[in-house]
């Protein structure tokens, strides 16, 4: 597999994307493609003694779209960024993913621009892996789309648990969408307009879950729309890191707590590996016309290594052509849906 990497991409610059290559370049065998400035993408190479490294090659591109701007302007102005001519050399067949920590809605908007929507695919998505007791519960939509409709939430839905058997080997993966109750009936409108929808998808389709359910891993893909996904998954990774920072403060605090701490080592240490999103990768973009991987800004050299091992893996599965497939044969039903919502009910917000 060829992976291109945005060496630029994040808050972090370039220190974390090169190392974060090098290690992946230890453990897998793929062609690691760094996209960016290829003088300072060289020169972090040589710090690290990677230099000669087969497993690394620079693709040279001078420009870099910056975090804090407008995602389209910065897009359409720099078409030599790192961010677009990665994207390119998969729309290309010269790389087989993409992977960036950088801007993630200029990523999404280079790959619409770039490598286009998946036939029948209304929007992206965001598919976030969630560690729970049981394994992973993927998050759909995560913060792609804030203002989704019921038509939005059946694809979400689709193409979360075609990713469920791709990426993790879930054969029949069970899909859940977020509500207030375990009732159909209860829930806003887009939640009660949307559960005839999903149980018409040819999907595992369990019904409502309360957001106690995602972290135990109640279903195996929990959909719901982009604004309510971001706020779960935040609120989460922050309260997973306030739980770890007082259980240590409280241990550091009595010598005997500090003892029982030292027999526990290990059960410490295997359950912040498994909270840790580093292990994950990024949250691939679904519904695009390509594998595209959006890391965290902040993503250390593990996060990056673990996403492009996520990348090959995706790349490999044929993810894309199973989403195409199955899009094929729910299309219509999502079109008379939409459809009937407008002519019938007369809701033309909902176009």
């Amino acid at each position: 597999m060829k992976i291109a990497l945005d060496a630029h991409g994040g808050d972090l610059g370039l220190k974390p994307n090169v190392e974060g290559a090098v290690l992946a370049a230890a453990q897998l065998d793929h062609e690691i493609i760094l996209v960016g400035r290829d003088p300072e993408i060289r020169e972090e190479l040589r710090r690290l003694g990677a230099i000669q490294n087969a497993k690394i090659r620079v693709v040279h591109a001078p420009q870099l779209v910056e975090m804090a701007k407008e995602p389209v302007e910065e897009c359409r102005s720099k078409p030599n960024s790192s961010l677009m001519v990665g994207i390119d050399l998969v729309r290309d067949g010269a790389s087989d993913a993409f992977i960036s920590a950088g801007n993630s809605g200029a990523v999404m908007v280079a790959a619409l621009l770039k490598l286009k929507r998946i036939g029948g695919i209304i929007r992206p998505a965001l598919a976030a892996p969630y560690p729970t007791p049981k394994g992973i519960t993927l998050l759909i939509d995560a913060g792609a789309n804030t203002d989704s409709k019921p038509w939005h939430l059946a694809q979400f839905a689709i193409m979360g648990s075609i990713y469920m058997r791709a990426r993790f080997a879930v054969e029949n993966p069970k899909v859940g969408i977020m509500s207030v109750g375990e009732e159909e009936t209860k829930g806003g409108f887009l939640v009660t307009e949307s559960i005839p929808l999903l149980k018409n998808m040819d999907i595992n389709f369990y019904g409502p879950v309360e957001g106690r359910d995602l972290p135990e891993g109640v279903t195996d893909v929990v959909v719901t729309d982009g604004f309510t996904g971001n706020v779960a998954l935040k609120l989460s990774e922050g309260l997973a890191k306030v739980i770890f920072k007082m259980l240590k403060d409280r241990i550091m605090g009595k010598f005997t707590y500090k003892i029982g701490a030292m027999l526990m080592k290990k059960v410490f240490t295997d359950l912040r590996k498994k909270m840790n999103p580093d292990e994950y990768g990024g949250a691939p973009l679904l519904g695009v016309n390509g594998v595209v991987l959006i890391c965290h800004g902040k993503s250390t050299p593990k996060a990056i290594s673990s996403a492009i091992a996520a990348a090959g893996d995706l790349a490999r599965s044929g993810l894309v052509e199973q989403i195409k497939k199955h899009m094929a044969k729910v299309s219509g039903r999502i079109t008379e849906a939409k459809t009937a919502h407008v002519n019938v009910k007369g809701l033309k917000e909902w176009k």
